[in-house]
């Protein structure tokens, strides 16, 4: 078993090991060597270079994880765990972003609450990303653990935010949310359009001109438990742009802030009473000498540190929206998750 306070990342079906350096630098990221990427919500970038990058093969994944974690995982009760917005101070937050929405002030916002816990005594949340990666897979699964800055993340992200191959960049942003494909409501679709349209803008500062293209728009995607309308943006980074520039521009994920996206994050600060985090920034990989790496939305997201365990929930809230359906929905996608960290277990 390897050693507690070892650093490592398994992201993109590739463990990480051998930590050889850690900054907070994204220009980093054009040099040489592979990366484990951690972005917060709020723009702080932890960038970690490891030595050694191991594939792994399908399903390889939980086995490899499982023998990294000290321990099974207890599980943190649903009763153990505070919400930084009650109900009531949720749905009066939509009713405000609806008055912002009918004076023109923003079209859309994406509101969210963080549930904290207390971690229990030699609780490993590697255990939790071991569970998670049987129980509740994802395309975009990243567990990053890096304890000399007490981090730990463990994501079962769905969604994209951005991937590259040499210049080519894509985004596939997540709008809409329902139990069933038939579900979808007129809003959801909405949504999907307008957070297309400003990922178009967001790439489009640093492609090619004339380069941005849609190849998927509105496609159904089936997780466990949920059906997400997927769209998918892509483009051609001009000459000279790095990564540092495309983060610059998309960053942060316009499916997790709104439009007009500096509009939202105005109303995102005033209304939601804590940073969200790792919640809503993004987690992933990069391989410098490839020119190639993927970084997810860290929705889905648990993350741990001094003593502390977190994990957020939420949905775009636009005109269509109703306070009490927006409640609902940011209950429906913490459910299932919520339920395997709840749970004691191997």
């Amino acid at each position: 078993m390897p050693e507690r306070g070892e650093a490592f990342a398994v992201v993109g079906g590739r463990l990480l090991t051998g930590l050889a350096d850690v900054t907070a630098d994204p220009a980093a990221l054009e040099g040489t060597g592979t990366w484990a990427v951690v972005l917060t919500a709020e723009g702080e970038g932890t960038f970690a270079r490891f030595d050694r990058c191991t594939p792994l093969g399908p399903g390889a994944v939980a086995g490899e994880l499982r023998s990294r974690a000290h321990g099974p995982w207890p599980g943190v009760a649903l009763d153990q765990w505070t919400s930084s917005l009650d109900r009531d101070g949720f749905e009066g937050a939509v009713t405000a972003i609806r008055a912002s929405i009918a004076a023109g002030d923003v079209y859309q916002v994406n509101l969210t609450r963080r549930l904290t816990a207390a971690l229990p005594d030699a609780a490993d949340p590697v255990a939790l990303a071991a569970r998670l990666a049987v129980e509740h897979p994802a395309p975009f699964a990243a567990t990053v653990v890096l304890p000399g800055r007490d981090l730990w993340v463990v994501s079962a992200s769905p969604e994209r935010f951005l991937g590259r191959r040499g210049r080519t960049v894509r985004s596939s942003p997540i709008k809409g949310t329902a139990v069933a494909a038939d579900a979808f409501l007129p809003k959801d679709r909405a949504e999907n359009v307008m957070i297309v349209d400003l990922v178009r803008n967001d790439l489009g500062r640093v492609c090619d001109y004339g380069s941005i293209t849609v190849p998927e728009l509105l496609s159904t995607e089936v997780h466990p438990g949920l059906v997400h309308l997927v769209s998918t943006v892509e483009g051609q980074l001009a000459d000279g742009r790095t990564w540092a520039d495309l983060l610059a521009s998309a960053f942060p994920p316009g499916s997790v802030t709104g439009a007009p996206k500096l509009a939202a994050l105005d109303h995102i600060r005033r209304l939601e009473p804590v940073e969200r985090g790792v919640y809503c920034g993004a987690v992933g990989w990069v391989d410098g000498t490839a020119c190639e790496g993927e970084l997810n939305v860290a929705i889905r997201t648990f993350f741990a540190g001094s003593g502390m365990i977190h994990f957020g929930t939420g949905g775009g809230i636009t005109w269509d929206s109703t306070p009490e359906g927006e409640w609902h929905e940011t209950e429906l996608k913490a459910r299932r998750l919520m339920a395997v960290a709840a749970t004691a277990g191997a």
